[in-house]
């Protein structure tokens, strides 16, 4: 157990038992529990519900943070904000909290399908909900956002995936090839049998400095915002910011991940054909890539919005790249959050 991943850093959040869940790629979770953070009350007919996922690495902690709040577009005094820590990530069943035989590097492969069909249980079963109002993410979020509005439709009434693609690239799957080479190639990963991330410390700083290279953009450099967020100097950003975020980390929750993320692909619905799988999404849907991302480029992502009816490409503005996804850019939460209400008030059939 890494003691990373505990209420203190990360909370509040509640587990619960959805079960035993078979996985796409063959493998189960004989007890998943997932991790979920809510924010305000279901409504007695229970349709006031907007889900978020999280991204990599991400918990329900920085969501509620960032996103989350009265007079906001999340805003629990006039929605059940339901937040749902992903499989893998530390909170929800993962390599760094699981039992004999599946814990650590034994953790069976997990796909995004698998995520959403564990979310659905919950809200379904555990819950009572049949209809969201929104499914809203941002990165593997997205994913997964994207995921919920191919494989249930009818659940779904609006979808705003947020800096990610239905489908992930090719350049997207080699980034994030080097993400996982960064932590197995240090001889203390020892093939995931480490005992603690301290004995993967160079594998995780490598792992940082490629996030800071593709994470944040060029131009965020050359402004020097790594300074208007209170580091003296690119190193310091390196070791403190960047570093300090992913060293505590489980390299193997890191690494279900990544593999997860690469093979996010919603074509897997209809026999490769992203159009046919798209046409399948009803929600009012808003595409929102980030203007200065580097994993999930605009043009990758308006694509994809294209092939959406019923949808509104709205890319936010920042040269933070993918990672003003982490709320450090006032003027786009801004921006984000008067195009969510603005989904919100779109009416739904």
């Amino acid at each position: 157990m890494n003691n990373y991943y505990t209420q203190d850093n990360h909370g509040p959040f509640e587990l619960i038992d959805i079960g035993r869940l078979e996985l796409e790629e063959g493998g189960v979770i004989e007890h998943c529990q997932l991790a979920v953070a809510m924010h305000g009350t279901l409504n007695e007919a229970r349709d006031n519900v907007i889900l978020v996922p999280t991204w990599y690495s991400g918990t329900s902690k920085i969501m509620g943070d960032a996103y989350i709040g009265e007079g906001r577009a999340l805003d629990p005094s006039r929605y059940c904000i339901i937040v749902v820590n992903q499989i893998g990530n530390g909170l929800s069943t993962s390599p760094s909290n699981a039992p004999a035989p599946i814990a650590g590097p034994d953790f069976p492969r997990v796909r995004i399908g698998d995520d959403v069909r564990a979310q659905h249980r919950l809200l379904t079963e555990h819950f009572g909900v049949e209809k969201l109002q929104l499914v809203v993410g941002g990165s593997m979020g997205a994913q997964q956002t994207y995921e919920w509005a191919v494989r249930f439709p009818q659940m779904v009434l609006r979808a705003a995936p947020i800096a990610g693609t239905a489908k992930n690239t090719e350049h997207d799957f080699l980034y994030a090839e080097t993400l996982i080479e960064a932590i197995v190639t240090d001889p203390g990963f020892s093939n995931g049998r480490y005992r603690t991330p301290a004995d993967v410390a160079a594998g995780l700083k490598r792992h940082a400095k490629l996030w800071t290279v593709m994470g944040w953009s060029t131009e965020f450099f050359r402004a020097g915002r790594h300074r208007v967020l209170g580091f003296a100097d690119m190193g310091a950003f390196v070791d403190e910011f960047m570093t300090g975020y992913f060293g505590p980390m489980d390299p193997n929750n890191l690494l279900c991940m990544a593999w997860k993320w690469q093979r996010g692909d919603v074509s897997r619905h209809t026999d490769g054909s992203l159009a046919e799988a798209l046409s399948r999404i009803t929600a009012r849907t808003f595409v929102m890539p980030i203007s200065h991302d580097m994993f999930f480029p605009p043009n990758d992502c308006l694509a994809e919005q294209q092939l959406i009816a019923n949808s509104e490409f709205h890319p936010l503005s920042s040269i933070d790249g993918h990672l003003a996804l982490f709320g450090t850019d006032a003027n786009m939460m801004t921006e984000l959050d008067r195009n969510l209400s603005a989904l919100l008030s779109r009416p739904v059939s």
